[in-house]
């Protein structure tokens, strides 16, 4: 499935700068944030950020690492987009993010992570499929 160019967000501000250029954007959170920050911490954040700038469709990844039931718990709050490691638990949190209406990754997609020194500034040429080669910032 095809989804816009992610970006990493490490909280509400950096959800509002990924969305300030009015492009359509995937939010990503950080490697593993479902196990350390949660997935009430990112449901809420994300809500806000789509408060705050209601005419932007947003897609949100929530990356659970190697944790099954974060990602179920996050499914059940009605996360539409994971990322989980493959492990033995992965068929059977597949088979609820499928009736769910979710799809589950095993893999993050590219992205620019705006943790990166001056990653702001190719936020734009990003999002516009223009800058391929983010992995060297910082």
């Amino acid at each position: 499935m095809i989804h816009p160019p992610a970006v990493i967000i490490h909280g509400l501000v950096h959800a509002s700068v990924a969305l300030a250029p009015g492009l359509p954007v995937t939010l990503l959170s950080a490697r593993g944030a479902g196990l350390y920050a949660g997935c009430a911490w990112w449901h809420t954040m994300v809500n806000e950020a789509r408060r705050r700038h209601p005419s932007m469709p947003v897609i949100d990844m929530l990356d659970c690492a190697d944790g099954p039931g974060r990602a179920m718990a996050a499914l059940r709050m009605g996360q539409k987009w994971l990322i989980l490691d493959p492990c033995p638990a992965w068929p059977d949190v597949a088979a609820a993010a499928v009736s769910c209406g979710a799809t589950l990754l095993d893999i993050a997609p590219a992205a620019l992570d705006l943790f990166k020194p001056k990653a702001a500034n190719h936020l734009r040429s990003w999002l516009l499929g223009l800058d391929d080669n983010v992995g060297g910032l910082g």
